[in-house]
């Protein structure tokens, strides 16, 4: 999906596309179905993406303004606990965010 897309679909206040999976992660994520090893390793490799600078630093940002603010994060997939969303949260939380259930 393209950028442009997203925006004629969606609204949304700020977009942080650091924080997505990389492109070369979702066509692996969409090459096979999931199994709980499949997603295990995807969970691995997106970490492994979430600990790059630009994005810890987003995630460390976004954590610090969880103590004054409320924000959603979104995503298209169905259920949370194969997204990468869940993963997120986790990392956000681990990062000292307030997380809101």
């Amino acid at each position: 999906m393209k950028k442009t897309d997203y925006a004629e679909r969606d609204i949304f206040d700020v977009w942080l596309p650091e924080l997505a999976p990389s492109a070369e992660l979702v066509l692996w994520a969409r090459s096979a179905p999931w199994t709980t090893p499949r997603w295990q390793q995807y969970a691995k490799r997106y970490r492994r993406e979430m600990g790059e600078p630009r994005a810890r630093h987003l995630i460390e940002t976004l954590a610090a303004l969880s103590q004054g603010s409320n924000f959603s994060v979104g995503c298209y997939c169905a259920d949370e606990g194969r997204c990468h969303r869940g993963v997120l949260r986790a990392l956000l939380k681990d990062a000292g965010a307030s997380i809101i259930p």
